[in-house]
């Protein structure tokens, strides 16, 4: 069963059983997201975007995650589970609490939360990753597919003023050098040390802003049906190249708005 969420003219579909994914958001009317099984908005827990070759070391033993994006594990485990609604909020029309157990194949044990905040102007989701026993690293943050079309509407287009870009080998990983950032199209991450802030328009129907305290943002843009705007607590492959450590007076705690107005 999915759980509907509405506000204004704004309402917001989330399936549990899915991956806890946002399955749909009309504005108006207007979908925004991507329809199918892989798509909409899905959270990337407990890592995010790809792990080179699937391996990440903690504690001095090195870890083996399954390679779906071969030769990489893409993504995180979180999408493809079951997650318990474990409440509705203070308004369970516009709000919703929902929670799953880290098992295998991920190694350590945890939990992770997500908080779905809807209002007629904007969606805010929160997530949390918690352990009370080995403390692990870990990842959080949303893959969103936005249509790149709403309707009749204009093509979306995509701005942002971002610090610096990851430099992306062949492998489709971070170099670890940082650059200027360059024109699309995009498969890329970008720096924001004060926030990620990015703004989608579609002309003569909608602005929407994505922003997040986190300053880590992949843009996607390669693909003719839709575009990806991820805030993310750390680039990709950080597992290896920047941990961050859950532990059990330290959870990893992570948020994302998007706003938006008519046009």
């Amino acid at each position: 069963m999915t759980t509907r969420l509405e506000a204004g003219a704004a309402v917001a579909t989330i399936d549990p059983h899915l991956g806890c994914r946002i399955t749909s958001l009309t504005v108006g009317g207007r979908e925004l997201l991507r329809q199918g099984e892989r798509f909409g908005s899905f959270p990337m827990v407990p890592w995010c975007g790809r792990i080179a070759n699937g391996r990440f070391l903690a504690g001095g033993i090195t870890h083996q995650m399954p390679r779906n994006a071969p030769p990489h594990a893409s993504h995180g485990t979180g999408r493809n589970v079951e997650w318990r609604q474990v409440r509705t909020g203070d308004d369970p029309g516009t709000a919703a609490v929902f929670s799953y157990d880290l098992g295998d194949p991920w190694p350590y044990k945890g939990t992770v939360t997500q908080r779905f905040e809807l209002a007629a102007d904007g969606l805010t989701v929160t997530m949390g990753v918690e352990t009370a026993e080995v403390s692990f690293p870990a990842q959080a943050g949303w893959h969103p597919w936005f249509n790149r079309f709403l309707g009749d509407s204009g093509e979306v287009e995509i701005a942002f003023d971002a610090a610096w870009q990851e430099e992306r080998g062949d492998d489709h990983l971070p170099t670890g050098e940082r650059v200027e950032p360059r024109p699309g199209p995009w498969d890329d991450c970008f720096g924001m040390p004060y926030g990620v802030d990015v703004t989608l328009t579609w002309p003569g129907a909608l602005e929407l802003k994505v922003t997040s305290r986190e300053e880590w943002v992949v843009v996607y843009d390669e693909q003719p049906e839709a575009v990806c705007v991820e805030p993310q607590t750390g680039p990709p492959n950080g597992l290896n190249t920047q941990p961050r450590l859950v532990t059990p007076i330290e959870p990893l705690e992570a948020s994302m708005t998007w706003s938006w107005r008519t046009l």
